[in-house]
């Protein structure tokens, strides 16, 4: 695992959410508040290089590498979605992660604009460790 997605990990946050029904500890890794993209970036480049597609289902993270397999699950809908962070951010003032229009349609975050999520690493299912 990736040292930060294991910084992430020993974070408070992530200790305290652990413990929330439903999810495994060791996986779990933060609660905060997101937000997503808007369409005037699309096409544009991300920091990883590639660009930004509304329709794709990536991310943007402050620290998790590039490549790193996400579930993000919206508090209020308990909807979830896994994403690909590709990105870095979000910039906003106290935001944990940005996603893209597609992803936030899906858990229904674009209607509110942002909202609370947890995030969860997923785990590459043939060996059992979290991807990055």
């Amino acid at each position: 695992m990736a040292f930060a997605a294991m910084a992430m990990l020993l974070s408070p946050c992530a200790i305290s959410h652990a413990k929330a029904p439903g999810l495994a500890p060791a996986a779990a890794i933060a609660t905060g508040e997101a937000s997503y993209y808007a369409d005037r970036f699309a096409g544009k480049r991300t920091a990883s290089g590639e660009a930004y597609d509304p329709s794709d289902f990536t991310a943007a993270h402050r620290s998790l590498p590039f490549g790193t397999r996400v579930r993000v699950t919206d508090v209020e809908s308990g909807r979830s979605v896994i994403v690909r962070i590709n990105d870095r951010g979000p910039w906003g003032k106290g935001r944990l992660i940005d996603v893209s229009r597609a992803a936030a349609t899906e858990i229904g975050l674009a209607r509110r604009g942002r909202g609370t999520v947890s995030l969860a690493l997923v785990e590459d299912e043939a060996t059992g460790t979290a991807e990055d």
